[in-house]
Parts: C-alpha cells; structure tokens; sequence
C-alpha cells in the first residue's frame, strides 16, 4: 500500500472544467491544516475553514492546479524566521530547511511532554506550539507551491554541462524524496504513534457501541479525523479512475475480510492487520454504512445529495447472507441494526435487487416470528396492528423517504426489510423500470399457495399484511388487493381463530383505506367483507345462550365497526362505494347488542351520520360547483353516493332506533343523540327518508322522539338539546308554517323535569352510587336543556314582559321551572283585551300538555318520595300561580283532572284506607299553593261555581282532620298546612272565601256534638282557630258566624281546662276583633249570636252564660248592656218553664252581672227587686 501511495496522484487528465478549477482564493490566505476548531467564520460548514477540503485545497491538487494562487507571489519569502528567495530557496537550501523543520518538530515534541507535567504554563506552551505547527504548516505549503510553480526538467546538453544551479534542480526531486522520507522515519507512521493518541485515529472503540446507537455513533471522534477520510476516498478513487488502482471501496472490502479471518500465528502479520473484534459482522456493517455517507461530502467538504456514489452492494451482498445465514443465528437486535445499516445504504446507493431476493428468501420461511427482542419489554411485542388506520400507518412509514431515528425500536427487522423493499420499489417506479416489479413480484407471489398460507399464525398473517400493503402502496394497487384476495380464500373458514378473523378484517379495511387514499373505488373489496360480515352479524342474531360464542363473534364485528368507521372517517368525498358497507347486516346485529355493544354501534352511527353530513354540505356549497376542470362531474357523482349512503342509514339503522324509542329499560345516552343525528340528516336530505315520514321528515322526527309524552324523558331531554337552538331547523318549521315548534319543545322540557325521577324504585332510602351517578347526569342534561329552552323567543317574550331576569334561574332546573310559571302568569295578568287573553291560554295550555298524564306513575307507583314531592309542588305551583288561567272555560277540565288525581283521589274516601306516608307529605308540603288557588278560581270562575266550591270544600274537609294533631302539645306536627294557606298574602275575596269555606268545614265536621259528647281533638281543632285569629289579627263575619256559637257551647259544655282557656281565648280575639274592626255587620252579627246562645243556654246552664257574659262585659261591655233584655226575658221564661216561682239563685248570679253593667245594670236590679217585692 505504501507503494501505491508513492505514485502521482494527478491523473493526465482533468475531470471537471476549467472555469471550476480555476476559482481565486482570498489574498494572504492561511495554508490549509486539520482542525477540530470550527468557529464562527465556519458558516454552518461540516469543515474547517481552513482545511485542506473547505479550503479547496484538495480539489486544487486533484485538478492540477496551483495549491495556492495567491501566495508566494514576492521576491523573498519568510521560513522558520528567515527570509529566502522565494523562486530558489527549496532549489539552494533543501535539506538546511528540512533540517530546521526537524528541529520545530522536535520542539513541538518536548513542548507535549512539558504541558503533560506543568498545567500552569499549558496556556503559554499551547500558544507556542500553534505558532511552531504553523511554521512547519507553512514551510510544507511552501513545498507544494514550488514543485507545482517553479519545479522544471532540464535536458543535458550535447556537451552534458550543466549550470550548477541547474544541477542542483535536477537532484531536487530525490532530495525531497529522500527528505521526505527522512521525515517520515522521525515522526513515524501513524500506527507507530502512542497509544493514548493512536485511539483517536483508530476505530478499535466501535466495539462500545450499542447495536440501537449504531447509526448515530460515528467511527471519527472530531472534524479533523472525519476529514482524513473524506480525503482518504477522493484520492483512493481518483487515483482508481486514472491509474487503474484500487478503489477506496476495493481496500475497504480487502480489509474486512480480513476481520473475519483469525490468523493461526502471528508470524507474517503486517502492522496494518486490523485488531480482532468481538463481533465482526456488525462491525463491517457499521463502518460501511458510515463510510458510505461520507460519500455525500464533494471536493470542496460541501454535502452534495444528487451526487452519484460510488456503491459496494457486492460486498453487502456478502454481509446480508452472513445476517441471515441460520447457521450463524444472528440475533434479533443485531439483524435490526444490519438491516438499518442496509437500508441506509439504500439512501446513497442506486437499486440493487438482490438485496431484497436476499432478505425475501430468509423472511418468506420465517413470516410466523414476531421478530422481538426481550430486552426491549413492551415496545417489541407489538406485533398485531390494533385497527386497520394504524396497520396501513405502520405501512406508510415503512414506505417513507423519512424514516424514525428510533427505528431500531419501534420496527422490527421484518419491517425494517419491508422499508428497504419499498425504497428500491419507489426508486424503480420513479425510474419506470418495469423489469425490477415484475421481478419482485414473481419471487413474492411465488412463496405463497394453500398449504404455507394455512401455515400462517396470527403473526404471520399481520406479517402477510404488511408485505402485501407496502407493495400496494408503491406498485399496482388493485392488482396486489386482487393477489390477496385470491389468497385469503386459501384458508379454512372453519380452522381460522377468531383473532385471525378481526386480523383478515382489519386488513382487508387496511386496503380499503389505502383505495381512498388513492381515489380508488372500494366496491369490489367493499362488497367481499360486507357479506362476510353480514354472515355473522346473523350468526350472533341467533346466538342467544351461548355467551362465549357471542363474545367471540363480538371480535370480529367490532374490527369491522371500528373499520366502517375509519373509513368514512378519512373519505374525503364519500363517492368511493362507501354505501356499500352499510348492508342488512347492521340491522341484524343492533338487535342482538347489549351495552356497551349496542354504545359502540351507535357511537358509530354517530360519526358515519356527522360525516356524510358535513361532507355532503361541504359537496354543495363547494367551490368546485362553478369550476370546470378535471374534479367538474365529482359532485354529481359525490351527490349519488351520498344519496346512496343516506338511504342505506335509513334502511339498516333508523328501524331499529325507532322500535328503541319507547323501550322499558333506560336507554343509551347515545340513542338521543343518533336520533338527533337523523332528524339532521332529514333536514338536509329529506328525500332519503323513509316513506313513513314523508312529507315532512323533519316533523315526523320531532314528533316520535321530541314530543311524544309515551318517550323516555332522559331521551327526550338530551335529543332536543341537540335541536333546539338550531336556527337551520327553526327555519324549517317556520317554512313548513308550524307554529306550535316552540311550545311543543317547552312542554317536553316540562314534562322531562317533572318525570325527573320517573325511573327511581320507590320504598328505597338510600340509592346506590351507580343511581346517584344517573341522577347526577340527567339534572346536568336537565341544566343544558333548561339553558336552550331559555333563549327560544317565545321564553325569552315571557320573561321580559313578567320583568323577570331568566338568567338567574338556569342552573336549577326545578327552580326555573318554578320561575317560569311564575313568569306567564304575572304576564296573563298584564294582559288586557279578552282575545290577548284566550291567545295566552291557549299558548300556555300547549306549553303544559297533559300535566296529570306526566305524573301518573308517581302516584300509582306511590312514589320515590322525590317524584311526589316536586309532582305536588310544581303543580301546586301551576294551580296558585296560573289560576286566572285555570279559572278559565278553557281550562276548568284540567283544573278539575289536576284535584281528583292528586288531592281527592277515590281512596280518601275510603274509610279502611289510607294515603302513605309520602304522598300525605308531599300533600302538607304544598297544600297551600293548591287551597289559595282554587279559592282564587272559585271567585274568578263565572261557570262551575257551584261544583269549584265543594271540590274546595272536599280538600278542606278530606286533609284539615289528616294533618290535625291529636293534641295541640304533639311534638313534630309543625304548623299546619291550611293555617299557612289562610295566614300567607293573597288579595282579599279568596282570602275571605278561603276563610269562610274552611270555617264552614271545621263547624260542620269538626265542631259538632254528639248530645254532651265533644267532638274528637276539639283542643286541636280550637288551637287552630285560635292561631288563625293570632297570625291574622282581624275577625271576619263567618268567623262569628260560623265558629263562635261552637265556641260558646265548649265553653258551657266542656269542662276540661284545655279547651276551656282555648275557647275563652277564642272567644276574647273575636269580641276584641269585633270592636277594632269598622262597619256594623261583624258588631251586629256578634249580638245576633250572643243573642241565640242566651236564648238557648240560660234555662239549663244559667251560671255558666252568666260567667260567660261576664268575661264578655269585661272585654265589651256595651255588647252586654245590649243584650239585658234578652238576658232578663230568658231568666223569665227559664223560671216560667220551671214553674216554681222566682228562681233566687239565678237572679242572684244574673245580678252579679248586672252590677258590672254601670247604670243600666243597676236599673235592671232595681227592676228585678221591684218585681220581686
């Protein structure tokens, strides 16, 4: 080799032009060094400035240029601190100025082994050795300079004198070789250097480097070394295209077939044997590959990346055989980094097709191994694609120009071949070389028949897959997909695993996808897995016991599910034949799902329904439609697919999600929003729907999943959601001319709260944290739907002619409910003329529907306690604060519907039965909303007085006695509900009809004696009295009227001290109300009692309507000086009846009286003892 490197390194001939070649360089420019130093002046180079590659320099001494144009160019020139004649120095002085190189040589020697031992100094010795290697740097471009300038043969003349000087130029060849090689005796070869620095130059570390860092870990440690063989390829094939020596490639190759070799002894080993290493192969295949992209650097150190390299696939050849030799059973991690190596020559190098034969013929026999490496844990064993869209992803980096700097452990070795064997198909179908396909092809297609495809294991039909894809991804698409077709059906239906099936499926979507991403269109393959999937979809329709079996099939639908799916999810015009996988089968499958199964269907039909949707949207409003070019007749060939697509949707699904509409169980969240989906798609293409709703679909939609009371409210809430607040919609019915859209929306939102709790068991009280989550989900879909049921016009109207602010109130769905009714009935009441009036009615009785309808499962269920409670409040609320509209004709009927369902049902008549518990509570609760309102009515109804009144009396007489405590004193009966009914504001004729009424019930049910007897609870019942007469401080005509002679026999008749202090307390409210009342009827009625009840007491129980009389004279004196008359005639007629002559004692307690009655009392006595003497 020595020898080869004494030969001229300038061929007779120059390879590139002379315009190139003759570029001129900076004045007074650095001679050319190797450096590790690169500095901002570098320009983002991969070199030094000034080195020999960056410089020009080799580029320069490859084309026999001067090395230096710009240099040397005065009469004398400075050489290690001496100036000499530039054009005659090397000629006179050669070996004197070799000699003084020698001496800086060895004073760069000494300073190394100062710095090793004097750090202090290493700043100073550092700046003195960079000056001394510039010297000699200098002087050896001097040397370069010269022979190329100055250098000339002579002749000898016939007389062979020459002049001395002449002489000494014909010697000056020799010399320097001869000094030349001096030199290279002083320094020594770079093999001879220490080992600390032989380390750097060599490629002995490679073996530290780990098989996944192989192409990122270099065999140069710095520039400087990188350069070294840079220039070391450059002149090795230079030399080999001008004298036939051999290439740099040629003495690579020798050199590593070498490494391979273990010499028996080491007699005759040369110095430049290589080490042996551990593991040769690899690292044949390592330094290759980083030799190889050295190739990528031109003359000048610049990366040139169209350039044509010189390749070495003969000897990769070699070291691919080696890889998969079994004898020598590389491993796994190692075959990965070999084919990484490969497939990054394939980036440098042109095609070669046997490399691929090569790995083919090792991987057809090896397709069933997942290729892992243990180590690696996880990220190795992923070796079956999970969904069609991540098999064909895998396929397209596998064809990607760019592939992952973690290749090595995201891709195994089989994929790592697969990128190598879609690089070389690119590079020959961008050539349009059809010979390499056809080859290809031929060995591939060659190594599968029925009895190796039978062979195959889930593993190797994903292998099969990813082979098949790839090769469809850059060669003839439709005829690979035929191929595989023809070669899946090689299987055995009955012997392929239920895994395997999903795997053929997936693949077979993988296709599919790759068909529309290439325009393709799918009918074809659409047509083969759509009948294979309706096969079992009718399998798993029939299958009814056999969970296992069930399961099983689940598998394989699901991949074709999540298939469909994907497909439409990438389509971007959906006129491929996509109609084609929505067949019968889906409508033989939905049946036969259960949960999760029936959420993964419908989850689906979501996304195909928003995509054709938006698609066909997209199609219309396009730009494309007022285009022409190539894409002209695409719509209207888009429009038919999607008609198609539709059509298929309507048939194969919306049968089944209809017959779900009023299903028992609690149906799927998602149910809603699919139907929410077609009622959409009816808008958009409402020639597609079935005939069943035309003429308008859009209607009939709203009507079998809006506004049909019969559908589950969970349903009904989370489908309008969807629909309310879209303005496209409100457009259509207005077009359509149906008014009633907003309030239809607003009754279902009425109904969906009231039937809030229509699903809960009753008799529970503590519910299980799957029910609480429900609950929880349906009041945050109440919430949103009470948000959009808000901002309908309508609602909005309402609310700001009641001057309520409705934003307050959407959090709380109850609670805006409440609101709301609040809200039309002040705005009712604003209303004046009698036509604004029956408008509103009507308008409001279509927001309300058929309330009693609503709550009729809480009241036969009885129950959940939740259900009673907001059933009796909301429409207690409806009868207090809609009663002007109820006292309507209009709306008398369901006023009446309302009291016999929920206050006077059948069985309060009955006397062995009784109301539970929750219902009587719910009853209490919120009593006084439906007593205040019905009194309302009875004073504003100008029909049905009559009957209004004894339906109040009913509920009056039907719940005062059920909420009566057994004694004033119970503990925990609280108020009851009818004293707050009486006590709370309302205008003044329904209070006093209220008032009246419930004192004409208690006189007639619960103040009635049987002979002596007292009634039941009579201290109950005159403790209520009495409380109505403290919270309402006034005393009322029917009060007087109707209680007080009650009042009065208590207190003759009863001697219990309770309900005497109760009576007496009774009996002071109303005297003293009588008096600070104004008008004379409540002070005339009082004497037209006290009257009667002397009349018919003084004969029997003299003394105690005496003692009554007296505490009455206290409070009211005047009212008894007004009744002695009829005092003095009653003691008459008593004595008269007794017939025994003058009762004594009685006139003496009647003068008792008296004497309290100033004058007219002691008149009165005077005429009794007159009458007496």
């Amino acid at each position: 080799m020595d020898d080869d490197f004494t030969i001229s390194l300038t061929p007779p001939y120059l390879t590139e032009s002379l315009e190139m070649a003759m570029e001129v360089e900076k004045e007074n420019s650095r001679p050319p060094c190797f450096s590790c130093a690169l500095d901002n002046r570098d320009g983002g180079r991969n070199f030094f400035v000034e080195s020999h590659l960056a410089s020009g320099s080799l580029k320069r001494l490859l084309l026999r240029l001067d090395p230096s144009p710009t240099d040397y160019e005065e009469d004398t020139v400075e050489i290690f601190g001496f100036h000499w004649v530039t054009e005659i120095a090397l000629v006179e002085s050669c070996r004197l100025l070799f000699g003084l190189l020698r001496q800086h040589i060895h004073k760069l020697e000494d300073l190394v082994q100062m710095s090793s031992s004097d750090f202090g100094q290493a700043a100073n010795l550092h700046s003195e050795a960079g000056n001394l290697r510039h010297q000699c740097i200098a002087f050896l471009h001097y040397v370069k300079v010269f022979i190329f300038r100055y250098l000339e043969s002579h002749k000898t003349e016939d007389d062979g004198l020459l002049h001395p000087y002449e002489e000494l130029e014909v010697q000056l060849p020799s010399v320097l070789v001869e000094e030349l090689h001096a030199l290279t005796l002083h320094i020594g070869h770079l093999y001879e250097l220490p080992s600390s620095i032989l380390g750097v130059f060599t490629i002995q570390h490679q073996a530290k480097v780990r098989p996944s860092e192989a192409l990122t870990s270099h065999h140069y440690p710095c520039s400087c070394i990188k350069e070294l063989w840079v220039l070391l390829i450059h002149l090795l094939d230079h030399r080999n295209k001008g004298s036939h020596t051999e290439s740099f490639w040629s003495w690579v190759n020798k050199l590593l077939k070498k490494v391979f070799e273990r010499p028996s002894t080491a007699e005759g080993m040369s110095v430049f044997e290589p080490v042996q290493c551990k593991d040769p192969l690899s690292f044949s295949w390592w330094i290759i590959t980083h030799l190889a992209s050295l190739y990528q650097f031109d003359r000048n150190g610049n990366i040139e990346e169209k350039k044509q390299v010189e390749s070495n696939w003969n000897f990769v050849e070699e070291l691919l055989k080696r890889s998969i030799d079994a004898q020598t059973a590389v491993l796994e991690e190692q075959i990965r980094m070999h084919l990484q190596c490969c497939l990054t020559l394939c980036s440098f190098w042109d095609l070669n097709l046997p490399t691929v034969t090569i790995l083919w013929e090792y991987y057809s026999k090896n397709l069933n191994s997942a290729f892992t490496i243990p180590w690696l844990g996880l990220k190795g064993l992923a070796s079956v694609s999970k969904t069609p869209l991540s098999m064909l992803k895998l396929v397209k980096s596998c064809c990607s120009d760019q592939q992952s700097p973690d290749l090595y452990k995201s891709s195994n070795s089989y994929l790592i071949f697969l990128c190598i064997l879609a690089q070389m198909m690119k590079e020959a179908m961008e050539s349009n070389v059809t010979h390499p396909w056809k080859q290809i092809k031929g060995r591939i297609y060659s190594k599968f028949h029925q009895k190796r495809m039978r062979e195959l294991t889930e593993v190797g039909l994903q292998n099969f897959f990813n082979l098949f894809l790839v090769l469809a991804a850059v060669a003839e698409t439709e005829d690979i997909a035929s191929r595989v077709l023809d070669l899946l059906d090689f299987l055995s239906p009955t012997s392929i695993s239920t895994s395997q099936r999903a795997l053929i499926w997936r693949g077979y979507f993988a296709f599919l996808l790759m068909y529309i991403e290439k325009n393709m269109d799918i009918s074809v393959l659409a047509e083969k897995l759509s009948h294979a999937f309706c096969e079992k979809a009718k399998e798993f329709l029939v299958t009814k016991n056999d969970h296992t079996h069930k399961q099983n099939l689940w598998t394989p639908l699901s991949t074709y599910i999540d298939g469909v799916q994907e497909v439409f999810e990438t389509s971007c015009y959906l006129n491929l034949s996509q109609e084609k996988l929505l067949n019968d089968g889906f409508s033989m499958l939905l049946p036969a799902c259960r949960g999760t199964e029936l959420n993964m269907v419908l989850n689906f039909l979501q996304v195909v329904l928003s995509r054709l949707r938006s698609v066909h949207k997209r199609m219309i409003q396009g730009p494309q439609l007022g285009k022409t070019g190539p894409n002209t007749q695409l719509p209207l060939v888009a429009k038919e697919h999607h008609l198609a697509v539709a059509s298929a949707l309507w048939r194969n699904f919306f049968p089944f999600l209809k017959s779900q509409r009023m299903s028992q169980t609690l149906p799927p969240p998602q149910l809603a929003d699919t139907a929410a989906g077609f009622t959409l798609l009816a808008l958009d293409m409402p020639c597609t729907a079935p005939s069943d709703l035309q003429p308008q679909p859009v209607l009939a939609m709203m009507q079998l999943f809006g506004w049909d009371d019969m559908v589950c409210p969970q349903l009904v809430s989370r489908y309008l959601s969807h629909l309310i607040q879209n303005s496209t919609l409100s457009e259509a019915f207005s077009g359509m001319g149906h008014t009633s859209y907003e309030a239809l929306s607003v009754r279902s939102w009425f109904r969906c709260i009231l039937q809030m709790y229509i699903d809960q068991p009753t008799g529970i009280l503590t519910r299980t944290d799957a029910e609480r989550t429900v609950g929880k989900v349906y009041v945050e879909q109440l919430t949103e739907m009470t948000r959009l049921v808000f901002k309908l016009s309508e609602i909005e109207n309402i609310f700001s002619k009641a001057h309520f602010d409705e934003s307050i109130f959407k959090q709380d769905p109850k609670n805006a409910l409440v609101q709301f009714i609040k809200a039309v009935g002040v705005t009712y009441s604003g209303l004046q003329t009698v036509s604004e009036k029956s408008a509103m009615v009507t308008k409001t009785l279509e927001y309300l529907g058929d309330v009693v309808k609503y709550v009729k499962p809480y009241l036969q269920k009885k129950g959940p306690a939740e259900g009673l409670q907001l059933t009796y409040s909301i429409i207690g609320g409806l009868v207090k604060f809609w009663a002007p509209i109820l006292a309507t004709s209009k709306a008398q009927q369901l006023l009446f519907r309302i009291i016999d369902s929920l206050l006077l049902p059948l069985v309060v008549f009955q006397q062995d039965k009784e109301l539970p518990a929750v219902m009587l509570s719910a009853i209490r609760e919120n009593l006084p909303l439906y007593l205040q309102g019905l009194s309302f009515i009875c004073c504003q109804s100008q029909t049905q007085g009559a009957y209004l009144n004894q339906l109040l009396g009913s509920v009056i007489q039907q719940y005062f006695g059920r909420f009566l405590p057994p004694s004033p004193s119970s503990p925990g009966t609280g108020q009851h509900p009818m004293l707050l009914a009486l006590c709370n504001s309302i205008t003044i004729p329904q209070t006093l009809h209220l008032r009246k009424t419930t004192a004409h019930v208690i006189k007639e049910n619960y103040l009635q004696f049987k002979g002596n007897s007292p009634p039941p609870r009579l201290a109950s019942v005159l403790a209520f009295i009495l409380q109505v007469f403290q919270r309402t401080k006034s005393t009322e005509v029917c009060d007087i009227e109707l209680l007080l002679p009650a009042v009065l026999k208590c207190m003759v008749l009863v001697n219990e001290t309770q309900v005497k202090k109760l009576s007496s307390e009774i009996l002071k409210y109303m005297v003293e109300g009588c008096q600070a009342g104004s008008g004379r009827e409540p002070a005339t009625q009082l004497t037209s009692v006290f009257r009667q009840f002397i009349q018919d007491y003084t004969t029997v129980y003299d003394h105690q309507v005496y003692s009554i009389l007296e505490v009455v004279a206290v409070l009211d004196q005047p009212l008894v000086i007004s009744l002695i008359p009829t005092i003095t005639q009653s003691l008459k007629d008593s004595e008269h009846k007794q017939g025994l002559g003058r009762n004594t004692a009685q006139r003496e307690a009647y003068k008792r009286l008296l004497s309290r009655l100033t004058a007219t009392g002691q008149n009165e006595i005077l005429k009794l003892e007159n009458e007496t003497s």
